[in-house]
């Protein structure tokens, strides 16, 4: 429950440092107005599900969640008719709406969740969170998707060499990713983030799951806690057009980076956003769009996108033993119903949409 744990600080460690006017509590009431700072904005993300399949079936919905400085949840709403409550996962403590309906349920199953969340860019390594040795520990373990031992720690150690500062080696590992990764855009949502087949195969291609995936398991590998962030994006980019995403977000998902960078706290990057730029826009790696922007993504998140938790290979609370989510994180609607696992890569088959809106309350 580290997780929990870190997260449940955030809104006090946003209100010590007078980055708020306030804390946003981590769940807010129905309805409940909280005014948006200076600087910060606010989105509305509004899911809606509906499982026309007979018989009982289960939902899982992943939460924004509350980061210190850059993200805070200040509301969260729901009408369904169907049992639902806030659950957490039992290794990572991530907020998750379960959704439950019975075999009695009349009519379609439904569900309208809208989350209310604010943001605020974030530059450079956060150290408003207090991050204790056993924490520190926690984001250095592997899991099954982010191994550190093996083909994996010997490839961090190759390119960190003798570098022993950890902002030098996170970067030579970070510039390292963005040379010899590449985006592929066949590749299924956001990729599966397998990091040891990618490394074994020298098939270093995929999405942001798979990028950023390589990215969290090398800096761990060289001795950097590291973690995935799994979230969406929210609203337009102001560098470039296929960084952001409006209105309708079902397909709209996006993995990020932050690493633990002693002495300063978790430093935010995002090399796969580097190549996703390369790959759309048909820059040249060397261009100076390019060179930029590649910068920028070395300490830099854009806030128009929510992150919604770490939680890597996860373990659905309340599922089934055999019940396992389509990808080893939950960043998409899950579902489980009498007749299956809907594809929650195909929202119109599955019967589900995310749109978000900003907001000026």
């Amino acid at each position: 429950m580290l997780r929990r744990a870190l997260l449940s600080s955030a809104t006090l460690a946003l209100a010590a440092a007078g980055t708020l006017a306030r804390p946003f509590p981590a769940m807010a009431q129905a309805g409940t107005q909280v005014g948006t700072p200076p600087g910060w904005r606010r989105f509305a993300v509004t899911t809606r599900v509906t499982i026309p399949d007979a018989g009982g079936a289960q939902l899982w919905l992943p939460l924004a969640q509350t980061a210190g400085g850059y993200q805070a949840s200040a509301g969260l709403d729901w009408q369904s008719n169907a049992t639902a409550a806030v659950v957490q996962d039992s290794r990572y403590g991530t907020d998750i709406l379960r959704v439950t309906w019975d075999g009695n349920t009349a009519g379609p199953k439904a569900i309208d969740v809208v989350q209310t969340i604010v943001t605020c860019d974030r530059q450079g390594a956060s150290a408003l969170l207090p991050v204790t040795a056993a924490e520190r520990r926690f984001w250095l373990e592997p899991t099954e998707s982010v191994p550190v031992d093996g083909i994996v720690r010997s490839t961090a150690e190759r390119i960190v060499g003798g570098r022993t500062d950890p902002k030098e080696k996170l970067r030579a590992l970070y510039d390292w990713v963005v040379d010899n990764t590449s985006r592929n855009p066949e590749t299924p949502g956001c990729g599966f983030g397998d990091v040891k087949s990618m490394l074994e195969s020298g098939n270093l291609s995929g999405k942001c799951a798979d990028i950023n995936g390589l990215m969290t398991a090398l800096a761990r590998g060289a001795g950097l806690p590291a973690r995935d962030v799994y979230g969406i994006r929210v609203a337009a980019s102001r560098y470039f057009r296929t960084m952001g995403a409006s209105g309708i977000i079902s397909k709209a998902q996006h993995c990020r980076s932050e690493v633990y960078l002693e002495g300063s706290g978790w430093f935010p990057l995002d090399p796969a956003d580097v190549r996703k730029v390369i790959l759309d826009h048909k820059l040249p790696v060397e261009s100076a769009e390019v060179m930029d922007l590649r910068e920028k993504l070395f300490g830099m998140w854009e806030m128009n996108w929510v992150g919604y938790n770490s939680a890597t290979d996860i373990q659905l609370p309340g599922a089934a033993a055999q019940q396992k989510p389509n990808f080893a994180f939950l960043m998409y609607p899950c579902a489980f119903t009498s007749a299956g696992q809907p594809d929650c890569l195909n929202p119109a088959r599955f019967q589900y949409e995310i749109t978000a809106r900003e907001v000026s309350a």
